[in-house]
């Protein structure tokens, strides 16, 4: 049997991954002819049809399915190759992290601190995104980490584990005059910021005013926790933020903190692929007490 052009299968496998010609063509910065073309000489090869069309997208055919088996076991065991290669032979150790936008900077930046080796040898980089977009980038082997506001359903996802470090009481945080209405019913009375209902806490927030019977007047939802923190420092409204950033956010002109929810609690997940387990940043974050943090 002649040899098989890896880049054929290369190709063909980044169409399965990706769910089109046209994505995988822009992915791997070719031109969907030549990608086609590509896939054309490897069904010529192997003697069958790979793929078939399903609607707008592309779906691999019986034969198909049996290559793309073999092909993500071979590409993803060469990901892992580079992956080990990338942080083990660098004088500094190289640690891509990638952070939900949802989460607290400010707690964000002392998990990350624990990733610091005594000797400084460390060259973090860090990227913010949604959570789904960060297990996106995860999965295609583009980051080391993730942290974020909830764990990873591994069903959905094989191959990535995700480890609880910690969870925080979340308060209500208000700017300017404050109605004299006790807590919960106060909150009807005042423009409210509040996460954006892609994040977990957001999810979280709109089910407790259910639960208190309350019909919260939103002004703004926003992904970002620092930017709903510093728009809620400027404009007269509530906001909600953890309850231990209070020394922070007390420092800001004419902010209070209204009332801490024992019900709402924000929590922190390290996400992470099998193959990362043994890289030394991730394993002193998996290992790390982050217990004076998160009292």
């Amino acid at each position: 049997m002649s040899h098989l052009n890896y880049n054929h299968l290369y190709y063909f496998w980044m169409v399965c991954k990706q769910g089109s010609v046209s994505k995988a063509a822009e992915a791997l910065f070719l031109t969907p002819q030549t990608v086609t073309g590509q896939i054309r000489a490897l069904e010529d090869r192997l003697k069958g049809k790979l793929t078939k069309r399903s609607g707008r997208n592309v779906e691999p055919t019986e034969l198909g399915q049996l290559v793309y088996k073999y092909a993500d076991k071979m590409f993803g065991l060469s990901y892992e190759m580079l992956d080990i290669i990338n942080y083990s032979q660098r004088d500094n150790e190289l640690f891509d992290v990638g952070v939900a936008d949802a989460l607290s900077k400010s707690v964000v930046s002392r998990v990350l601190l624990k990733a610091v080796p005594g000797d400084d040898g460390i060259h973090l980089r860090c990227f913010e995104s949604t959570h789904e977009l960060l297990l996106e980038q995860l999965s295609q082997h583009k980051l080391d980490m993730i942290l974020s506001d909830c764990p990873v359903d591994s069903s959905q996802s094989p191959g990535l584990f995700s480890v609880k470090i910690g969870e925080c009481m979340m308060s209500f945080f208000c700017s300017g005059a404050v109605s004299k209405k006790r807590f919960p019913a106060i909150i009807e009375e005042h423009k409210l910021l509040i996460p954006g209902s892609r994040t977990a806490m957001g999810r979280k927030l709109m089910h407790w005013f259910d639960s208190q019977g309350i019909t919260p007047n939103i002004l703004g939802e926003f992904d970002d926790a620092a930017l709903m923190k510093a728009f809620g420092a400027n404009h007269k409204a509530m906001f909600v933020a953890p309850t231990f950033y209070s020394a922070d956010v007390l420092d800001l002109p004419d902010i209070q903190e209204i009332a801490q929810v024992e019900e709402l609690k924000e929590e922190y997940y390290a996400i992470f692929a099998e193959r990362m387990i043994q890289h030394p940043a991730v394993k002193r974050i998996c290992e790390a007490d982050f217990s004076k943090l998160f009292h």
